[in-house]
């Protein structure tokens, strides 16, 4: 169950729904969410951008990553981050 939460959560704040929607939110996310969860989300957000029609259901492979590989999977969006400047 803990990983269908932390997979609502990182598309919530990669998304910018709900709570998320503040900005003080989610900079406040920063301190109070996991490593995996904080990677999952910039590379989710990454993604979308890359791709803005993907349905979440295309995107699960990041929450793999993220849940085996988080520090990877952060570089991945940093790198992806890049890419788009």
């Amino acid at each position: 169950m803990q990983a269908d939460v932390d997979a609502w959560l990182a598309r919530a704040l990669a998304a910018h729904l709900g709570h998320y929607r503040d900005s003080a939110a989610r900079e406040a996310a920063a301190g109070l969410l996991t490593p995996s969860v904080l990677a999952h989300a910039a590379l989710l957000a990454e993604l979308g951008r890359l791709v803005p029609g993907a349905d979440v259901d295309q995107l699960a492979f990041a929450g793999r990553l993220t849940t085996t590989e988080p520090e990877a999977a952060g570089a991945l969006a940093v790198f992806l981050a890049r890419v788009r400047s």
